[in-house]
């Protein structure tokens, strides 16, 4: 560790995991709103800290598909963190697959650079966690073979130099931040889940994991980054977790054990599992008592939120029978903007019509995500809280919809209203992170 910056304080969870509270942290991977209020609401409840993460096609210096940049990012969580009174220490800001993810379609010498300047952007807004992935083959890469780690080793130390060199220009104007810690690896699942479904994943093999180590120890070596060695945390690794459209693969702890074994090597260090959505709350459990003490979590965020509005706009189904008044057409409105635009969904949604249409609904893909903050689409939900906030929800609908919430509103934990109902529901999902990582 490196004694003397400011100890990072997800460094020092980890560290200190085993001997506390805390067995590891979940990282909340959205920019959605309602998602992030209830990630911090569920850590203010239950007074822990809350890791947020960005990716790299979300938020960047061109402000991704969601027109944030890193620094845009930072004053969003801010912002949040302030009206849900929670401390600002206390939320953390992590980058997810920072490298060339986003501009893979470009030669090494056009895809770098680029990649190079979204890494600088994240430290200089703050980041405290960044992942490096350099995984994904580049335009002029062959595509026949697997990218050898000594390439995805040399590209990562290049980027983790230049967020060094980014933190010397942020640490002199914010005295005491603390350094960034790094997660690396080659073995990095794709980024939302997987294509196709699939009944099982193979586990990264123990000689792979090692080599990898070594690989990315010896590139940063060349480049003399000892010291961010330092502050590598976590090596990404499939540790037999996925998920895609109708398929979830769970984690089986017999299988993982050669390859969480490897951990007993190397104090200090923990493997990060991407793709841990849908996994239940036992295997949760298991894989951060195992060493995978950083479990990311995305797009079961969401879709429980649009489980949430689905559930919310049939209880207005259900009052506009008794009284006229207009309807949100939250549903309809989503279906529409995804009809009308294919991009985040057709590569993932296959067969007829029919198949595709409950897809875009309910697929374990989540491709609506993309298209719940399109104005229109944001429009209708907020119509529909409104809507619900206005006429009344009575109980008997809210037990018959949204069971939970309604034990959770009669126990007088949170109001009778929709936003908090939503919000909620989500934060439901978010308690098996928890009951995985905190004691």
């Amino acid at each position: 560790m490196d004694q003397s910056l400011n100890a990072n304080p997800v460094q020092t969870l980890l560290q200190g995991r085993g001997r506390g509270r805390q067995k590891g942290i979940y990282a909340c991977c959205s920019a959605n709103e309602y998602v992030v209020r209830a990630a911090i609401r569920r850590a203010r409840e239950r007074n822990t800290v809350v890791l947020v993460e960005a990716t790299a096609n979300q938020v960047n210096q061109d402000g991704g598909y969601t027109g944030m940049t890193p620094t845009d990012f930072r004053a969003f969580l801010d912002r949040l963190a302030a009206e849900e009174g929670m401390p600002r220490e206390r939320v953390f800001c992590g980058g997810d697959h920072l490298g060339p993810l986003t501009w893979r379609n470009l030669p090494e010498a056009e895809a770098m650079p680029r990649a190079l300047t979204l890494v600088r952007s994240y430290v200089l807004a703050g980041f405290i966690k960044i992942h490096i992935d350099t995984s994904m083959r580049l335009a002029d890469d062959d595509g026949q073979s697997r990218l050898p780690d000594e390439v995805i080793a040399r590209r990562g130390a290049e980027l983790c130099a230049a967020a060094e060199d980014a933190f010397t220009a942020y640490s002199a104007a914010h005295p005491g931040a603390s350094a960034p810690v790094y997660v690396i690896g080659s073995e990095v699942p794709i980024p939302g889940g997987a294509l196709e479904n699939e009944d099982c994943v193979a586990v990264t093999r123990p000689e792979d994991c090692r080599a990898t180590l070594e690989a990315f120890r010896a590139a940063f070596a060349a480049r003399g980054l000892d010291r961010a060695w330092g502050r590598v945390v976590a090596l990404v690794v499939q540790p037999g977790v996925e998920f895609a459209d109708e398929s979830v693969v769970k984690y089986d702890r017999a299988a993982a054990r050669p390859l969480t074994a490897c951990l007993e090597r190397w104090p200090g260090l923990v493997f990060e599992g991407h793709s841990t959505d849908y996994q239940p709350r036992e295997q949760l459990r298991e894989m951060a008592e195992d060493g995978i003490a950083i479990l990311k979590v995305g797009p079961a965020l969401t879709f429980a939120l649009r489980e949430g509005l689905f559930a919310l706009e049939r209880i207005e189904a259900e009052l506009l029978k008794l009284r006229p008044f207009p309807a949100s057409g939250f549903r309809a409105t989503l279906e529409w903007a995804m009809q009308r635009d294919h991009k985040y969904w057709g590569g993932y949604y296959h067969g007829h019509e029919a198949d595709r249409c409950y897809a875009r609904a309910f697929s374990f893909s989540d491709r609506a995500r993309y298209y719940l903050p399109l104005p229109r689409v944001s429009a209708s939900a907020s119509t529909l809280l409104a809507n619900l906030d206005r006429e009344g929800i009575p109980l008997a609908l809210l037990s018959q919809y949204l069971p939970a919430q309604f034990q959770r509103v009669r126990a007088g934990k949170i109001p009778l209203r929709a936003e908090d109902l939503l919000i909620d529901h989500v934060g439901g999902w978010i308690d098996d992170y928890l009951y995985a990582t905190i004691e």
